[in-house]
């Protein structure tokens, strides 16, 4: 039987390492902070920081394992002003929608035991402004005097201020049955209010009206009941109980036409983050896949936080970066590379890599294409290629996160079946490589395959390595069920090549072209370096094209200075990717409004996507 061990450890010096905070991001590990942020800049870097760790025994040996492994490494950063946020998730926000009689009300008074959330109902907020005599209750009381509706300003006037009030703000809130319309919808958006997930009760038409029909009310306590699901308790409270007059069958269907018109009017609005949930059951097993729901969103809300940076860096030092940049190395078509020139390009690479991670992007995309990082023309250069993938996963790990490098593997059937040439092996490759004294691999660093199996609950960060698709088959599937199971965590994929490679049939045996495109194009560039090279040629090197985010793209043309010496001056910037058209015309000296146009000797620059 496992055994429940209590354990207390000391982490002197922890202020020297950049990022230890996410040890929290272990699931095995569940830190005690009395603060919900702990500002480490302050301590004394001897001043030792207490976690307190309660896990299983099974475990100890393994987290011990990682436990050497960072506190080993925490030696090895410079100091960092930082700060810890003690995994304290920001408060739900819920809009939840239903036609009459779906079952609304018993789902948010379920909703509100469990989450604590605070509990906004139009209905209400009207009734105690009028209770309370308020200007916006007064206002309201003009046009209900008058027979009119509340206009939608006056009502969302009240849903907002309901909202700015401290506890909606600390424990989170549940919009019952607003926004009704599309005006009132946009008028949140415009106020930048919006949930993070929106619940619709789906109920069958014949089940709805069966439920208002059958309903009555207890005009003494204000009880409703059912003639059929929820029968009076005793003879005397039947007798006194009375039909509602908007529960007849004609007003009913009336009422369910009106909510479908509004409820498809908003749709749009929220359609991204709607969850529909099947209300023709008991209320319990409803209520378990809205729990479920909400625990999902609460859980991928903080793994977000967990990719955001925690180091507390400004966008003047991310300036001075780039500023300390020291330019395009030279002699690129000299290979092998030296280690000073690939240690050059990993530094670069990794940097982008993590001003992107830690601004929160969670779709990433490295592409350089320098000649040593080139398999497909070499095969032997795959090995320069598993170095970067160390580099980036030791970086990552030294953070504190999980990191799960993925390589592909075989696909297809019969004799389509196998692996791209230059990715075969690599896996042995990285599982033989030199990961350090400090036992990252197996702990902070695994090592796996492409597909939504692979993805663990305690992976904070996945990265492929140059997944491709193969003649017929497509990896495609694999990596879209991986970036599912991933939600908000980040994939990072290194060189990939997604282009489409049919078989003898012409067929790709997975989803539509234009479905592998838009999934492809998901991923946003955070570094790309690419050589530039008269057409169809891979010599003289013409230029470069470099961007690191969060910075432009930077166009650099190759200038020889004097025998065996050359210098790579900047010509253009550009905010997003540049045309061939636009990389000429740049080359040419043309401004960029004049006509373009691609012929002759600068026809275009071969090696442009």
């Amino acid at each position: 039987m496992a055994m429940i061990t209590s354990l207390t450890m000391n982490f002197p010096h922890i202020s020297t390492h950049n990022n230890y905070n996410n040890i929290y991001s272990n699931q095995k590990f569940s830190t005690v902070c009395t603060n919900n942020t702990c500002n480490l800049s302050s301590r004394s870097s001897l001043e030792p920081l207490t976690w307190q760790i309660t896990l299983n025994s099974l475990h100890l040996s393994k987290q011990l394992t990682a436990y050497h492994y960072v506190n080993q490494r925490i030696h090895l950063r410079k100091n960092r002003k930082m700060k810890v946020i003690c995994g304290r998730s920001e408060p739900l926000k819920v809009m939840i929608s239903g036609a009459p009689a779906s079952g609304k009300g018993t789902q948010c008074e379920l909703i509100v035991q469990k989450f604590g959330l605070v509990h906004i109902s139009t209905g209400d907020l009207l009734r105690a402004e009028l209770s309370a005599g308020t200007d916006i209750g007064n206002k309201a009381k003009e046009y209900m005097n008058s027979g009119r509706l509340v206009p939608d300003e006056i009502v969302t006037a009240m849903v907002t201020a309901r909202l700015s009030r401290e506890d909606a703000k600390e424990k989170g809130w549940l919009l019952d049955g607003y926004p009704r319309t599309l005006a009132q919808a946009e008028s949140l958006e415009r106020l930048n209010i919006r949930p993070d997930i929106y619940i619709v009760l789906d109920v069958p038409d014949e089940i709805l009206i069966d439920r208002c029909v059958g309903r009555k009310l207890d005009p003494l306590t204000g009880k409703i009941y059912h003639v059929t699901h929820f029968p009076p308790e005793t003879e005397d409270i039947k007798a006194r109980l009375i039909t509602r007059p908007d529960d007849t069958e004609e007003k009913v269907k009336s009422r369910l036409q009106i909510y479908k018109q509004n409820a498809e009017s908003i749709l749009p609005v929220y359609s991204n983050i709607m969850k529909k949930v099947d209300g023709n059951r008991d209320k319990d097993a409803v209520f378990a896949e809205i729990d479920s729901l909400l625990s999902r969103v609460q859980k991928e809300e903080q793994d977000a936080r967990k990719s955001e940076a925690v180091i507390s860096s400004t966008r003047a030092d991310i300036t001075s970066l780039n500023k300390d940049w020291r330019g395009i190395p030279t002699r690129l078509n000299n290979i092998p590379h030296s280690r000073e020139i690939r240690e050059y390009f990993y530094t670069d690479v990794l940097q982008a890599t993590q001003r992107a991670v830690n601004d929160g992007k969670t779709r990433l995309k490295i592409e350089i294409s320098i000649p040593e990082l080139n398999p497909s023309m070499d095969v032997y250069r795959i090995g320069t290629l598993m170095e970067l993938i160390r580099v980036l996963a030791l970086s990552f790990a030294d953070d504190g996160k999980r990191v799960k490098v993925c390589v592909q593997g075989s696909m297809g059937e019969g004799a389509l079946a196998g692996m791209p040439l230059q990715l075969a092996g690599s896996r042995k490759i990285l599982e033989f490589m030199d990961w350090g004294d400090y036992g990252a691999l197996g702990t902070f660093v695994n090592i796996g395959s492409i597909g939504g199996k692979e993805v663990g609950e305690q992976d904070d960060l996945f990265i492929l390595v140059a997944p491709q698709n193969a003649v017929g088959n497509c990896i495609i599937d694999d990596m879209k069920a991986m970036t599912d199971a991933a939600g908000n965590r980040p994939v990072i994929l290194v060189n990939p090549k997604l282009k489409d490679l049919p078989g003898s049939s012409g067929i790709m045996q997975t989803m539509g072209r234009d479905k592998r495109l838009e999934y492809a194009a998901s991923f946003e560039i955070c570094y790309q370096f690419r050589l530039l090279y008269y057409a169809g040629t891979q010599y003289p090197i013409m230029g470069a094209l470099r961007m690191s985010y969060p910075y432009p793209y930077e166009l650099y043309k190759r200038v020889d200075e004097s025998p065996g010496k050359e210098k790579y001056i900047s010509l253009a910037t550009f905010a997003k990717r540049p045309s061939v058209d636009e990389m000429n015309d740049a080359f040419e000296g043309k401004s960029r409004n004049q006509a373009k146009r691609a012929q002759g000797f600068w026809g275009f620059l071969s090696g442009i996507l």
